[in-house]
C-alpha cells in the first residue's frame, strides 16, 4: 500500500511530514554538530597523547578511522531505524510537529547515551568467542568486528528501505552469533576454538522474544485500563483536523515520546559503544586496555580483594599445584571455551592468575601507573579471571558466602578496571544516533502511525504504546539486557489497535512479522560470510 492510499483509508488528517526546519534551527544544528566533533576528536587525540609512546604508524591510524566510522555508521542507521518508532505516536497525534518531534527525539536520544551505564555495551560484547577478544588487534579481531558491522547496517538499510520496523538490537545478535559460528567453523581441525556462548545468547534470545509480546499484551491492558479510570471520550478518539490535543493530553503524549527517546538511548547507544571500546583496545591497547581513570585511592581495596579472592579459589585445587602464570591462562581459557569451570586445576590457575594480577597492581602503585607497553597483558588477565567468575556465577559453583562475596568483590574490582567507557565515545555515539533520528525517520514513521491498524492512532493509544516501551527498555536497561524499542513499540500500537476493536491491517503485521523471524538468520549468514571471505584475504 503506498504511503497515500494508507493515509487515505485512515480516519482524521495525515501530519505533515515534509515540513523543513528553519535556517535558525539547521545552523543551531551544525555548530552543535561541529563542537562535538571537536570535542570527540580531542578527547580521541588527548588519550593517546597521555599514553607517552610513539604516534601510531599511517596505516593503523588509517584502520582506526575506519573501523570507527563504520561503528558511528551502525548507531547513525540505528537512529533513522529504531528511534522513528518514538516520534510516529506525537506526529500523528499532532502533539508536535514533525521536524520539532525527531529534533526533540534526537535530543533526548542523545542524553540517553550521556547517562547509560555500559552494562548493556559489555553484555553484548560477551557473545563473541573469547579469542577474539584476547586478539581483537589481530588481522582476526578486525575481521570479527567488520564483518558483524556491515553486517547489520546491510540488513538494517534493507529493512529500511522497504519501511519495516525490524530491530537493530536483533540484527546486531545475530551478526555477533554468525561471526561466532564461523570462527568455530574455520578453526583448524583439532584446534579448541571457541564459537558461541549458547548460554548467554539464550538469555538474550529470551529477552528479544518476550520484549514484543510484553509490548503487545501490557499496551493493549494499559489501554483498557485507561478506558475504565480515565473516561474522557476525546482520549479516546482519533484527531480532528491538524489541531493539536488538549494541553494535559499534549503533556502526556510529548512526555512517554520523550520516556521512549531517553530509554532508547540508554539501551540501544551501549551497543555502539561496546564495539568502539573493543576497536580502540585492538588498535591503541595502550591507552585503552585499563581505565587509567581509577583513581590510586582503589588500589588498598583491589589488592585485598585480589588475595582473598585468590584465596578463595586456592581452597577449591584440593591440593593441586598452582600453574605457572602463562599456563594458568591456556587452563582458563580452555575452561571458558567449554563452560567447564568447577574443577580443581582451573581453581588452582584462576589463583594463580589472580595473585599475578594482585602482584603486577601492587609493583606499578595502581591500574593507572601499569606501563603502557603491559596494560594488554593485565587486561587479558584480568578479563579472563573476570569471564571465568562470571561463568562460574552464571552455573552456581559451590562457594561459602565469605568466599561468594569475595569473589564478587574481587569481579567488581576488575569490571571497574576493564569495563569503562570515555566520555567522548559517548558523545561520538550519541551524535550519531541523535543525527540518524534527525534524518530518516520518515519511512519507518509512516508504517507506524498509517500501517499497522485500520483507523487513525487516538491519543489514549499513543500513550499506552510509548509508556509500556519506556518501562520495558528501561527495565532491560537495568539488568544489562538489550531489547528491542522497535518490536516493543510496535508491537505496543498493534496491541493497543486489538484492545480498542479498531482492526489491524494484516499484511504489514505480517510484513513486521517476516522481518522478525528472518533477521537473526539473515544477520548470522551475512556476518558469518563476511568474516569468512575477510579472514581469507587478511
Amino acid at each position: 500500500m503506498s504511503e497515500s492510499s494508507a493515509a487515505a483509508a485512515l480516519p482524521g488528517a495525515r501530519p505533515n511530514l515534509d515540513s523543513a526546519p528553519s535556517r535558525t534551527t539547521a545552523l543551531i544544528f551544525v555548530i552543535l554538530l561541529a563542537l562535538g566533533i571537536g570535542f570527540v576528536a580531542r578527547g580521541l587525540i588527548g588519550d593517546l597523547d597521555a599514553t607517552h609512546t610513539p604516534p601510531l604508524a599511517i596505516g593503523a591510524f588509517v584502520l582506526l578511522g575506519i573501523a570507527l566510522l563504520i561503528a558511528l555508521g551502525f548507531e547513525f542507521v540505528n537512529g533513522f531505524h529504531d528511534t522513528a518508532n518514538a516520534v510516529a505516536t506525537v506526529i500523528y497525534t499532532h502533539s508536535l510537529p514533525a521536524n520539532v518531534a525527531v529534533i526533540w527525539s534526537g535530543l533526548f536520544n542523545f542524553l540517553g547515551v550521556l547517562t547509560s551505564s555500559g552494562a548493556v555495551a559489555f553484555s553484548v560484547l560477551s557473545l563473541l568467542p573469547v579469542e577474539l577478544i584476547l586478539q581483537v588487534g589481530s588481522s582476526a579481531g578486525f575481521a570479527m568486528i567488520f564483518a558483524l558491522l556491515i553486517a547489520a547496517i546491510v540488513w538494517n538499510l534493507g529493512t529500511w528501505s522497504f519501511g519495516l520496523p525490524a530491530s537493530s538490537s536483533h540484527t546486531l545478535i545475530g551478526s555477533i552469533i554468525g561471526v561466532g559460528l564461523a570462527n568455530q567453523f574455520l578453526a583448524p581441525a583439532g584446534t579448541a576454538t571457541s564459537g558461541v556462548d549458547w548460554g548467554q545468547a539464550m538469555g538474550v534470545f529470551r529477552a528479544l522474544l518476550f520484549s514484543p509480546v510484553v509490548g503487545f499484551v501490557f499496551s493493549a491492558l494499559l489501554l483498557l485500563l485507561l478506558k475504565a479510570v480515565v473516561r474522557n471520550k476525546t482520549l479516546y478518539q482519533a484527531p480532528t483536523g491538524n489541531q493539536p490535543p488538549p494541553l494535559w493530553i499534549r503533556g502526556l503524549l510529548v512526555l512517554t515520546c520523550t520516556s521512549v527517546s531517553f530509554a532508547h538511548g540508554s539501551n540501544d547507544g551501549q551497543k555502539g559503544m561496546g564495539l568502539i571500546m573493543l576497536i580502540l583496545i585492538g588498535s591503541v591497547p595502550t591507552a585503552y586496555a585499563l581505565n587509567r581513570a581509577m583513581p590510586v585511592s582503589a588500589t588498598p581495596a583491589f589488592l585485598a580483594a585480589t588475595q582473598q579472592a585468590s584465596a578463595a579459589f586456592a581452597a577449591h585445587d584440593k591440593g593441586a599445584t598452582l600453574p605457572v602464570v602463562a599456563d594458568a591462562r591456556a587452563q582458563i581459557t580452555a575452561a571458558i571455551r567449554s563452560r567447564q569451570v568447577d574443577s580443581p586445576a582451573v581453581f588452582a590457575a584462576l589463583a594463580s592468575l589472580s595473585h599475578a594480577i594482585g602482584e603486577q597492581v601492587r609493583t606499578y602503585g595502581s591500574i593507572g601507573h601499569v606501563p603502557a607497553e603491559a596494560s594488554q597483558n593485565v587486561r587479558n588477565d584480568m578479563f579472563l579471571v573476570d569471564e571465568a567468575v562470571r561463568v562460574m556465577q552464571k552455573q552456581h559453583v559451590a562457594l561459602t558466602p565469605d568466599q561468594a562475596a569475595s569473589v564478587k568483590s574481587f569481579r567488581a574490582g576488575l569490571e571497574a578496571s576493564t569495563r569503562f567507557i570515555p566520555i567522548w565515545v559517548k558523545v561520538a555515539v550519541a551524535i550519531a544516533l541523535g543525527l540518524g533520528t534527525m534524518i530518516g525517520w520518515k519511512r519507518i514513521v509512516v508504517t507506524v502511525g498509517e500501517r499497522i491498524g485500520k483507523t487513525h492512532l487516538s491519543y489514549g493509544q499513543g500513550a499506552a504504546a510509548e509508556i509500556i516501551a519506556a518501562a520495558t527498555i528501561g527495565a532491560a536497561d537495568m539488568y544489562g539486557l538489550p531489547v528491542s524499542t522497535t518490536h516493543v513499540l510496535s508491537s505496543g500500537v498493534a496491541g493497543t489497535m486489538a484492545a480498542n476493536g479498531s482492526g489491524l491491517q494484516w499484511s504489514t503485521v505480517k510484513s513486521i512479522a517476516l522481518a522478525w523471524v528472518l533477521t537473526l538468520p539473515a544477520a548470522m549468514l551475512l556476518s558469518g560470510c563476511l568474516y569468512a571471505l575477510l579472514r581469507m584475504v587478511t
